[in-house]
């Protein structure tokens, strides 16, 4: 990388404000908290519409399009995301630091360096708290960032929103293959809410036991240790300790992915923003359980007081399909098929991925 100039990130961001929503108790607003953001896509998937009567406490701070959030909340997530338009004068989460980039920067080029390893490693490093592991909006305005001329910003964005688009396009098509085993799961088996083939239902208490995952200090999580970290949203890092020796199910617990439901790799460790499945009543094939409890879409039975929320006593009443064993295996059979398809797949996602990481690294990885 060039030796271009480096300031801390403070110095090239313009001063932003704060606004209590409450003084206008009958006015809506698009809340942004920490759920909000997609630490995969980096980008805010969710916004709560909230008049100013009922706002949190922690909904203070303005939002202008093309500022950049970053959570300062378990730093090694990565949850960062770029506003967009629709989101313009709206209030996030005190959560977030807001970094809103001066003419010095450009909004593109600070969102690319938010996302760098160099960026998260110097968090990392600077987190403090076990249990709700966090860095102050001081810290993450002391970042040393590398300043181009805005030429090379430019350039550097451009190859960045290219391979961007690729992720994209590879996305799509990942979620096309993913709805092919919804749709061969009410082939066999009907509509769940009616059951058309009149097979046996049971609650989801009666045919298994959930537990909480247990948390991990963030300062220990990595991106390249031996084993797979599991929260709410898939997998949140990697780590050399692992609590399990063979896949489980794991439903996420709280938040924007409260209710999503993943099948662990093989030596794993599972955090406590999800559940995983610790007891089987009963004999089941494992994809098939793993589709039934998707097609259950457990988030609807989720507390809704501060966020969504998942625990064992709000989801085993749930009712769930037992088709025959043999009916079973047929579908985790044909399931078989289409995972190879993903495998293929999830590895041309892993090429596109490692060019992202290999450009932020070529643009940033000096910085720190």
């Amino acid at each position: 990388m060039k030796r271009w100039p480096i300031k801390r990130l403070g110095e090239l961001m313009l001063p932003t404000e704060q606004r209590d929503p409450r003084d206008s108790p009958s006015n809506e607003f698009l809340y942004v908290d920490i759920a909000s953001v997609d630490n995969r896509a980096k980008s805010i998937v969710t916004a709560q519409t909230v008049i100013g009567a009922d706002a949190p406490s922690r909904a203070r701070k303005v939002i202008r399009t093309g500022d950049v959030i970053v959570s300062t909340v378990r730093p090694n997530l990565n949850a960062v995301a770029l506003v967009p338009h629709n989101l313009d004068d709206q209030i996030c989460s005190t959560g977030f630091s807001v970094l809103r980039p001066s003419p010095e920067v450009l909004s593109g080029y600070l969102f690319a360096f938010v996302r760098s390893p160099s960026f998260v490693k110097y968090l990392v490093a600077r987190t403090t708290g076990a249990n709700y592991p966090a860095v102050s909006d001081g810290q993450v305005k002391d970042v040393p960032i590398p300043v181009p001329p805005r030429g090379e910003q430019e350039r550097i964005v451009r190859l960045l929103d290219e391979a961007d688009a690729l992720r994209r396009l590879r996305t799509r098509a990942d979620q096309r293959t993913a709805n092919l085993i919804p749709a061969l799961f009410h082939n066999l088996f009907g509509n769940p809410a009616l059951n058309p083939k009149g097979f046996r239902k049971e609650p989801l208490g009666k045919l298994l036991h959930v537990k909480s995952g247990e948390s991990l200090p963030a300062k220990e999580m990595t991106t390249n240790g031996s084993f797979v970290v599991y929260g709410g949203n898939g997998i949140t890092g990697h780590h050399d300790k692992f609590m399990f020796e063979n896949p489980v199910i794991v439903i996420g617990r709280v938040g924007v992915y409260c209710g999503a439901i993943h099948l662990s790799e093989p030596k794993s460790w599972v955090t406590d923003n999800a559940l995983y499945v610790s007891e089987m009543k009963e004999d089941f094939a494992q994809r098939y359980l793993l589709t039934a409890l998707r097609v259950a879409n457990l988030n609807q039975y989720a507390g809704r007081a501060a966020q969504p929320l998942v625990s064992g006593s709000r989801i085993y009443p749930v009712p769930i399909l037992i088709p025959p064993l043999p009916l079973q295996q047929e579908f985790a059979d044909r399931v078989r098929d289409i995972d190879e398809l993903e495998s293929v797949q999830s590895r041309s996602t892993a090429r596109l991925n490692d060019l992202s990481q290999s450009l932020l690294h070529s643009a940033f990885g000096g910085a720190s």
